[in-house]
């Protein structure tokens, strides 16, 4: 059960409402899970919603090579309401189910191409370590560019904020747990 509810609109401050109104009119089309959270400071809920869109629908990254890195960060966190919506839009995306099923296992996934490969090791190095080695990093380069490597880690950052936003006000369960990643 959630530790935290969306406020009835009828109830919400003007603040409140006008952020709402803003996802709602955005590319989402709705209010976004961690938003229900986030409202609790309209700002935040207006920064964190407008960064996410963006990291979501406007970099230079395929949907498929950004839901591969949610993804990562999803299972990193254990984040099942996360996992549970990219898991279906990984898959609408392209990304093959035996990667999805691979991630969820924490096993190696066998990558179609250079760029996903890239995406899955420095995702994985900045989540485990915190770091990317230079020889990582370069790769990264060459597989995604400057800009998709900042790309790439704005959506590790943006998707560790919401997976913990979630998990700590277990938002989404016990609708949206994921079997796969089994039991906290």
């Amino acid at each position: 059960m959630a530790r935290i509810t969306l406020t009835p609109e009828a109830e919400r401050t003007p603040e409140e409402q006008a952020v709402c109104a803003e996802a709602v009119a955005g590319l989402r089309g709705r209010v976004p899970a961690p938003m229900i959270a986030w409202l609790r400071n309209p700002e935040l809920a207006r920064r964190g919603q407008r960064l996410g869109e963006l990291l979501r629908y406007q970099t230079s990254l395929e949907p498929r090579l950004s839901e591969l890195a949610i993804l990562v960060t999803a299972r990193f966190w254990d984040s099942h309401y996360e996992w549970t919506a990219h898991k279906r839009e990984g898959l609408k995306a392209g990304m093959d189910p035996a990667v999805i099923e691979a991630i969820a296992a924490r096993r190696e996934p066998v990558l179609r191409d250079e760029a996903e490969r890239a995406i899955l090791a420095v995702a994985t190095s900045l989540l485990q370590t915190r770091r990317v080695p230079e020889a990582l990093y370069r790769r990264g380069v060459a597989a995604l560019g400057e800009r998709g490597m900042v790309e790439l880690v704005g959506l590790l950052g943006y998707y560790s904020f919401v997976a913990m936003t979630l998990n700590t006000f277990e938002l989404g369960l016990p609708d949206a747990f994921a079997p796969e990643l089994g039991v906290d």
